[in-house]
């Protein structure tokens, strides 16, 4: 297993490889949520363009800037869209784009 610089291991179970333990724990039982019908369109690792409040926002190089959700899935109790991230740790980087979203209207549900 590899591990990244904040000390989380990557894993691979059934052919799928996540950031950490924590974040394929919550995969499986969100799958499992899914199975049993409280939650539909379950998808991994989307990604999710950032605006500002004229265009998008791009790089210092010009490419445009992403936040990559953990997960996305519709909540069929709540009749909402949800965007969820694992979160062990709370990057400067992470919080900005939390920040972003919020901006934009997106809140992250964090696990």
């Amino acid at each position: 297993m590899a591990y990244n610089k904040y000390g989380n291991k990557k894993v691979t179970v059934d052919g799928l490889t996540f950031d950490s333990k924590k974040e394929a724990g919550r995969w499986f039982e969100l799958r499992n949520l899914e199975r049993a019908g409280f939650i539909k369109d379950l998808k991994r690792q989307v990604p999710i363009q950032l605006f500002g409040a004229d265009d998008m926002l791009r790089t210092p190089t010009g490419r445009k800037m992403f936040y990559r959700a953990d997960f996305t899935y519709h909540d069929n109790k709540l009749g909402v869209d949800v965007v969820e991230d694992a979160k062990g740790f709370a990057t400067d980087v992470y919080l900005i784009k939390r920040a972003i979203l919020a901006a934009m209207g997106v809140e992250i549900k964090e696990s």
